[in-house]
């Protein structure tokens, strides 16, 4: 049996998959300020009549990084940059940022020393200032981080208490001022996820289950939660990713479709093409932050079912309404105190949760403002927040279009179209989603489980790995952008140094993709991965080929576990 459960800003929405099929659902409120006893009763409501030893695993998606984020919750992080030349410093927009003289060429040859002098003044002002938490990162140390580790050193002898981060363990792919964000929000977010991380093992504990614990990273694959601690900022996205995921798994097999997750403060956005989630090819961006976080290409915008319903008046004079962004607790027919689309929408009977004389009484009071009938406003509200969302659905193909994998899509395709399908998931899709589908010429779907499709997501998520090799055979040394690591490169790894070719360098690569799956023991899917790049440049000194750097990337691609029955969905 295997339990997913999606801890969102508003609900804790939970499954369980019993012989590939779902057999008992849950939807809670989410207590911020408590955690476990949310916890405690989503597990407690999909697992009645079921002993803690039938459970094989447990699956978490979250949004619990994002919103930390997006509502400026995190840590307060000094970054301690060396740049290197070629970008004026100026022109970062990192906040508390000291930046200091070094340099490394690409190959990780050390072109300037670093100015420890410089080093020791800021790290006596971190200390002054408070700072509790360092991330360390310099151009280039993903291929030699002496600059990074000797920034460390000066920062435990002069500042022990500081917990640092270095850039090259974080990530070990080029672009310096993406490296320098992720690396950032990966400290700001460091202690607040260990706490999360902390309350789900108490929840499990309490309810005897000991089945291997995971999260869901924005990739769409599962990470064993001990390794998560490592990487919080995996989990940027979690919650979309949930929603793609689970849209996968409640439509028929190789559709194309636009994912549309409403939720209760936010609704998040994706792309399935020809069965597959489009992959953001640069990285998650998050606010103002491009980051190496690999995700989905998702979007979330501030309008749920529980966002704020206020009447304004127009420049003519004539009176509409705004929905959100923010949300000021439920539902006025959940017990809230402000109008929301759900309560528009139960007003009109498409959806059937929450009081209905709470619901009609304060959509009166907004129909009374606007000078409308009650079905007239309820009617507005309703085609209002689903035009917010068609038009970010607009807006995000503009996004979409740019991606490499859709452009293929397009080529394969043979013309140029959009999506037939827009997939609902979440609490607000049944009522929403056909007058969204209605404004982007496409055929609503909403699957049966819709309403907990970010828990089935997560419950039936396959791991995601990815490797990223660089070898330079000139240096003779190799890295592996995720270990954060160089190492020696062995003539039993490649053959002949000068002479190696693509394929050779694919091959180790495979090797270590393998040797990584079994670390993270999943084996049974490395067969499974893929090459999505590789690349191979000459060195040359003089009139001679000196040596080879070669670029592979390979994944093994977000998909669903075997164990789920897909059957004859929608």
């Amino acid at each position: 049996m295997l339990i997913g459960i999606d801890v969102g800003g508003t609900t804790t929405d939970a499954v369980l998959i019993r012989n590939g099929e779902v057999y008992s659902t849950a939807k809670v409120p989410t207590e911020s300020g408590n955690l476990l006893k949310s916890l405690l009763c989503a597990l407690d409501e999909v697992s009645k009549g079921i002993a803690p030893e039938q459970v094989n695993r447990v699956v978490f998606s979250t949004t619990v990084i994002t919103n930390l984020i997006a509502e400026g919750k995190t840590d307060r992080v000094a970054l301690l940059l060396v740049p290197g030349p070629g970008i004026n410093p100026a022109s970062y927009v990192f906040p508390e940022s000291f930046y200091f003289k070094g340099a490394m060429d690409y190959r990780g040859r050390e072109i300037q020393p670093l100015d420890e002098t410089e080093v020791r003044d800021a790290v006596a002002q971190i200390k002054e200032q408070g700072f509790s938490r360092a991330a360390v990162v310099s151009k280039f140390g993903q291929r030699n981080p002496s600059h990074e580790l000797r920034i460390r050193e000066i920062l435990r002898e002069m500042y022990p208490e500081c917990k640092v981060e270095l850039g090259h363990k974080v990530s070990g792919k080029l672009n310096f001022p993406r490296r320098v964000a992720t690396s950032m929000l990966a400290s700001a977010t460091g202690e607040r996820y260990h706490k999360f991380v902390t309350e789900i093992k108490k929840a499990l504990e309490e309810r005897k289950i000991t089945a291997p614990v995971y999260i869901l990273k924005a990739d769409g694959g599962t990470l064993p939660i001990e390794k998560s601690i490592e990487f919080p900022v995996e989990t940027i996205f979690s919650g979309p990713a949930a929603s793609t995921i689970g849209a996968l798994a409640l439509t028929s097999e190789g559709q194309t479709s636009v994912v549309v997750d409403i939720g209760g403060t936010t609704t998040d956005l994706a792309l399935i093409l020809s069965g597959k989630p489009l992959i953001a090819s640069k990285g998650a961006k998050l606010g103002n932050f491009l980051t190496h976080v690999r995700a989905f290409a998702v979007r979330s915008i501030a309008v749920g079912g529980d966002s704020i319903v206020r009447v304004r008046e127009t420049e003519g004079g004539l009176k509409t309404v705004t929905i959100g962004p923010e949300r000021e607790g439920p539902a006025y027919c959940m017990g809230g105190e402000k109008p929301t689309p759900t309560d528009a929408l139960r007003v009109l009977g498409l959806i059937e949760v929450g009081d209905s004389e709470r619901a009609n009484k304060i959509i009166a009071s907004v129909a009374s403002s606007l000078g409308k009938t009650k079905t007239e406003a309820a009617s507005l509200i309703v085609d209002t927040t689903a035009e917010m969302i068609a038009k970010a659905v607009r807006e995000m193909f503009l996004e979409w279009e740019q991606e490499p994998a859709y452009r293929i899509w397009e080529v394969l395709q043979k013309k140029k179209e959009r999506p037939d399908n827009v997939v609902g998931i979440g609490g607000g899709a049944k009522g929403l989603i056909a007058g969204v589908a209605e404004k982007l010429n496409a055929k609503p779907v909403v699957p049966e489980y819709s309403e907990v499709g970010n828990a089935i997501g997560a419950a039936v998520a396959r791991p995601t790995l990815t490797l990223n090799l660089h070898i330079d055979t000139e240096q003779k040394v190799y890295s592996v952008a995720e270990d954060g690591e160089i190492a020696g490169l062995r003539f039993t790894d490649i053959g002949n140094f000068n002479r190696m070719r693509s394929e050779e360098a694919e091959a180790f690569a495979t090797k270590l993709l393998r040797e990584r799956a079994k670390k993270f023991g999943i084996s049974e899917y490395a067969d499974e991965a893929e090459i999505v790049n590789s690349e191979v440049f000459n060195v040359v000194e003089g009139w001679s080929t000196v040596g080879r750097l070669f670029d592979v990337s390979m994944q093994i691609p977000a998909g669903l576990i075997p164990e789920w029955n897909r059957g004859e969905k929608a």
